[in-house]
C-alpha cells in the first residue's frame, strides 16, 4: 500500500484548498482486517492527528440486525444478541470499512459493500424490488452538464440507481450557480465534475463515477458513450447546442437513449434511439437544419435556429418568457432556480429507472407543469371582441340610394375601365396590411366602403390610419386614371350620417389629353422595406424631390430630418413607443393577434395582415417576435419595469434611417387624414422610384393622435404619462408649430429589396360590381 503512505505525506504537506486545487474525489478504503491496511490507516492517523473520526459501526450493525428481522419487534438486548452473533470474534475496529475522504480530512467507519448496499437500499422496497436493485447496479448512465445535472446524478445516487455513472462538465462552481446547486462557497472555483463526485462518494463511496473534467469533445465522446462497456442510458442536461446535437447523432448512431429535463414547466424529453434507430433528434425539431454545421456556430445570432425548437418557445413558462426578454437588459442570462432543478432532478432519477428496468417505452416531449396542475383557479381571460356590422349587399344598397349626384353625358360605364382604376387602387399600402376597402360600381359610380372588421383597432383612434389607407388607394386611382385618360370625380363622405361610405366617384371622360403622371409608372414596384438601412447619405436633390411630390395636395406638407444626431433621437422615442403599444394589451392583440400572419399558409389563406417573413426578422429577433407574443409575458414584463429589448427592434431600424420623415396637416380631420394618404402614397412612390426605400413606422404617431384628439382615454395612466413626454419631446425634434399635426412618420434609407412581399386579397374580395343598377 505504498500508494498511502505517499497519501500520507502528501496530506502533511499540503493544505486542504490545495487539494481542492488537484481535484482529488476519490476516497480511501482501509479494511483493517487486513494487516497491511491496518498499517496504513494507522501510519496515517498518525500523520494527520486532526482527522475528524466518524465511528456509528455498532449503531450501524443494530440497523443492520433489525433489518433482517422485519416481522419481530425486537428488543434492546435481542438486538445486541444479534449483533454479537452477527460481529462474532471480530473486533468492531476491523469490521467493515474505514472511508478516508482527503478533501474533507475525515475519516469514517462504515459496513462493508455488500452489507452496506442492502442497508441503504433497504428503504426502496418495494418500490424498487430486490431483483430490479441488482439490475440497475449492472446498468451504466451518461450525464453531461453538472447544473440540473448535479440534482440528476445525486438523486440516481440515491436511489442507487446505476452501477457506474459518468459525469461531463468544463465548467467550475461560480457564485452564481449557488441558487440551484447544493454546494458551499467553499467549494468556488472547484470544478462541477469534482464536487458532483465527491457529494456521490458522500452519499455511497462503493459506487463508481467517472469524471471527464474537460466536459465532451469530439475527441471524448466514443470514449463516454462506449468505453468499458456502452451505456444504457445518455442524459443530456448541458447548455451547449452542438454538445446536445452532436451526442444525440452519436447516441442514435450506437442506440443509446436519451433523456433531457429543461427545468422550465418540468419538460422531459425522451429519444429512444434504443427503440427507435431511425428516429429524427429532438423529435425531428431540427429536421430542417443543416446539423453538421452546428459545432462553427459562434454567436448567439447563428445558434438561435437550433436552440429555438430545442428550447420549445411556445411551451417556455410566462416568467421565463419574461426572463428571456431581459436577458443581456436587466439580467444577464436565463433563468434557473432551485425548486426546478431538484424536482427535474427527482423526475429525471424517475424516468431514467423505468427505462432502464424496460418500463417505459416511448419517446416524446411532456410536461409536469407545477402551475397548470396546482394553481389557484384562473380567471378565463376576456377576448378580445370587436363589433362591427358586415356590409352586406342589401345595406350597402341601401346607403348608395341616399347619394344624390347626378348623371352626365360624358359618364363611363365601362367595367373594363372601373376594374382597373379599382386594381391600381387595391395596391395601395394600408396600417397592418388590413386593406380595409370594399369597392362597389354601381351605375357610373364606384363607391369606396370602409369594411372595419378588417381595420379596427386600439391604435386605429377616429379611424385616423383607415383613412390615411384610404387616401393612399385613392391616390393610387388618380394616377390611374391619368394613365388611361379619364377623370375621377371624387366627393368624400357624400352622406355626413354614414362615415362608412367613404367616397362616391363619377368617372368621365376627358375633353382633352392629360399628362400622365409619372409616378403611376411605379404603382407595382412600391413595397414596404423593414430591412435594416445603411446609413447612406440620400442626395439631396431626390430628397428635394420626395419633399416636393406632395405640392399638389392641400393642407399637408412634408418635413425630412437628416441630422444623424437628431434621428438618434428620435429613433429612441419610436422604440419606446413601440414597446408601450405592447404594454396596452388591446394593442398588444391586435398586433399579435390580429394583424400578424404567422405562417405562409395562414398568410397565403387571408391574403392579408403582416406576413412574419416580410418583417426580414433577424434570428435572434424572430425568436423575441415569438416569444413576446404571449400576453402574460408581457403583462410581467410592464410589472418587472422592464422591457428595453421590446424598444430595440423598431429604435435599430429607425436609428439605421438616412432620413426620417413626418407628414403633417393643419387640423385632425377625416378629409384631411385622406389627404395624408394621397401624400405619403406619392412620397412613396417617388422614393421608390429613386431607389429609395421607405418603411413607415406609425406606433407613436397614432398613440400620440389618442394622446392630443382623445385625452389619452382608455390608456393605463402610467403609459399615458410616458405617451405625453414622448409626445413633447417628438414635436420638439421635429420643430413643430402648434398648427402642424403629425400623421405619417417614416424612414428613408438604402437596402436590398425585401424578399418577400405583402400580399393583396383577391379583386373578387374587394371589387362587387353591379354597373346596371341604379
Amino acid at each position: 500500500m505504498e500508494i498511502l503512505r505517499d497519501l500520507a505525506e502528501l496530506l502533511e504537506a499540503k493544505s486542504i484548498s490545495n487539494f481542492a486545487e488537484n481535484n482529488l474525489h476519490l476516497p480511501v478504503l482501509f479494511r483493517p482486517g487486513q494487516n497491511s491496511d491496518q498499517l496504513e490507516l494507522a501510519d496515517l492517523l498518525e500523520a494527520k492527528p486532526q482527522i475528524k473520526v466518524s465511528d456509528t459501526i455498532y449503531s450501524q450493525l443494530r440497523e443492520l440486525a433489525k433489518s433482517k428481522h422485519p416481522e419481530l419487534k425486537l428488543s434492546e438486548s435481542e438486538i445486541n444478541e444479534l449483533v454479537s452473533k452477527h460481529v462474532g470474534y471480530t473486533p468492531l475496529y476491523e469490521y467493515g470499512v474505514w472511508v478516508y475522504y482527503p478533501w474533507g480530512e475525515r475519516l469514517v467507519h462504515i459496513l462493508d459493500a455488500t452489507e452496506f448496499i442492502d442497508l441503504r437500499t433497504n428503504r426502496n422496497k418495494y418500490k424498487i424490488t430486490q431483483e430490479e436493485q441488482d439490475q440497475l447496479q449492472q446498468k451504466k448512465i451518461g450525464v453531461i452538464g453538472l447544473s440540473v445535472g448535479q440534482s440528476v446524478s445525486l438523486t440516481l445516487a440515491m436511489e442507487r440507481g446505476f452501477g457506474e455513472l459518468r459525469i461531463a462538465d468544463f465548467d467550475e462552481l461560480e457564485i452564481t450557480n449557488l441558487n440551484r446547486l447544493r454546494s458551499g462557497i467553499h467549494n468556488m472555483g472547484i470544478k462541477k465534475t469534482i464536487l458532483v463526485a465527491r457529494e456521490i462518494a458522500e452519499i455511497d463511496p462503493f459506487l463508481k463515477v467517472t469524471c471527464f473534467h474537460d466536459g465532451i469533445t469530439d475527441e471524448n465522446i466514443e470514449t463516454f458513450l462506449l468505453e468499458n462497456g456502452k451505456l444504457d442510458l445518455l442524459i443530456d442536461e448541458c447548455d451547449g447546442v452542438d454538445v446536445k446535437i452532436n451526442c444525440r447523432l452519436k447516441a442514435r448512431k450506437h442506440q443509446i437513449p436519451v433523456l433531457m429535463e429543461a427545468s422550465d414547466r418540468g419538460t422531459i424529453d425522451i429519444e429512444r434511439f434504443d427503440l427507435e434507430p431511425h428516429r429524427p433528434i429532438l423529435h425531428g425539431f431540427v429536421e430542417h437544419l443543416d446539423v453538421t454545421k452546428v459545432k462553427g456556430l459562434k454567436t448567439n445570432e447563428e445558434k438561435l435556429p437550433y436552440i429555438l425548437p430545442i428550447v420549445g418557445i411556445e411551451t417556455m413558462s410566462v416568467r421565463l418568457k419574461a426572463s428571456a426578454v431581459e436577458v443581456g437588459k436587466s439580467i444577464s442570462t436565463w433563468p434557473q432556480l432551485a425548486s426546478a432543478v431538484t424536482m427535474g432532478g427527482g423526475i429525471t432519477a424517475d424516468i431514467s429507472r423505468k427505462i432502464l428496468l424496460d418500463q417505459l417505452h416511448l419517446s416524446g416531449r411532456f410536461f409536469i407543469d407545477l402551475d397548470e396542475l396546482i394553481a389557484d383557479e384562473k380567471k378565463p381571460v376576456e377576448p378580445f371582441i370587436y363589433n362591427t356590422e358586415l356590409l352586406t349587399e342589401d345595406l350597402v344598397t341601401d346607403i348608395i340610394q341616399r347619394v344624390k349626384i347626378p348623371a352626365e353625358e360624358n359618364d363611363i360605364r365601362d367595367e373594363q375601365v372601373f376594374e382597373e382604376l379599382v386594381t391600381a387602387a387595391a395596391l395601395a399600402p394600408s396600417a397592418g396590411n388590413n386593406q380595409p376597402w370594399e369597392w362597389h360600381s354601381y351605375g357610373s359610380k364606384l363607391y369606396l366602403f370602409h369594411a372595419l372588421e378588417k381595420s379596427v383597432s386600439f391604435g386605429d383612434y377616429e379611424n385616423m390610419a383607415s383613412y390615411m389607407a384610404f387616401g393612399t388607394a385613392i391616390e393610387n386611382l388618380k394616377l390611374k386614371a391619368s394613365e388611361i385618360n379619364v377623370e375621377p370625380v371624387i366627393h368624400l363622405f357624400p352622406l355626413a350620417d354614414e362615415p362608412r361610405l367613404i367616397a362616391a366617384i363619377k368617372i368621365k371622360k376627358r375633353s382633352l389629353p392629360v399628362k400622365e403622371d409619372e409616378l403611376v409608372k411605379y404603382l407595382g414596384i412600391r413595397v414596404t422595406n423593414r430591412s435594416e438601412g445603411q446609413c447612406r447619405e440620400i442626395n439631396r436633390n431626390i430628397l428635394a424631390e420626395i419633399e416636393n411630390s406632395t405640392a399638389t395636395i392641400p393642407e399637408v406638407s412634408v418635413r425630412i430630418v437628416e441630422d444623424k444626431d437628431r434621428i438618434h433621437k428620435l429613433a429612441d422615442i419610436m422604440g419606446k413607443a413601440e414597446k408601450l403599444r405592447l404594454f396596452i394589451p388591446q394593442g398588444h392583440y391586435d398586433l399579435f393577434e390580429k394583424e400578424m400572419r404567422w405562417t405562409p399558409e395562414y398568410a397565403e389563406q387571408t391574403r392579408d395582415g403582416l406576413d412574419i417573413t416580410t418583417l426580414d426578422l433577424s434570428p435572434k429577433d424572430a425568436v423575441g417576435f415569438r416569444i413576446i407574443r404571449d400576453a402574460e409575458a408581457i403583462k410581467l414584463v410592464k410589472e418587472l419595469k422592464g422591457g428595453k429589448a421590446l424598444e430595440e427592434m423598431t429604435g435599430k431600424l429607425a436609428g439605421s434611417a438616412s432620413a426620417l420623415g413626418l407628414i403633417t396637416t393643419s387640423s385632425f380631420t377625416k378629409n384631411n387624414c385622406i389627404k395624408v394618404g394621397q401624400a405619403a402614397e406619392r412620397v412613396w412612390l417617388t422614393a421608390n422610384k429613386n431607389e429609395v426605400s421607405l418603411q413607415p413606422i406609425l406606433a407613436s404617431i397614432l398613440h400620440f393622435a389618442r394622446i392630443n384628439y382623445g385625452g389619452g382615454k382608455e390608456i393605463a395612466d402610467d403609459i399615458r404619462e410616458e405617451f405625453i413626454t414622448l409626445n413633447r419631446d417628438f414635436k420638439s425634434l421635429f420643430e413643430l408649430s402648434e398648427f402642424e399635426k403629425p400623421m405619417f412618420l417614416f424612414r428613408l434609407f438604402y437596402s436590398e429589396s425585401p424578399k418577400v412581399r405583402s400580399l393583396r386579397r383577391d379583386l373578387n374580395k374587394v371589387y362587387f360590381k353591379h354597373v346596371n343598377k341604379l
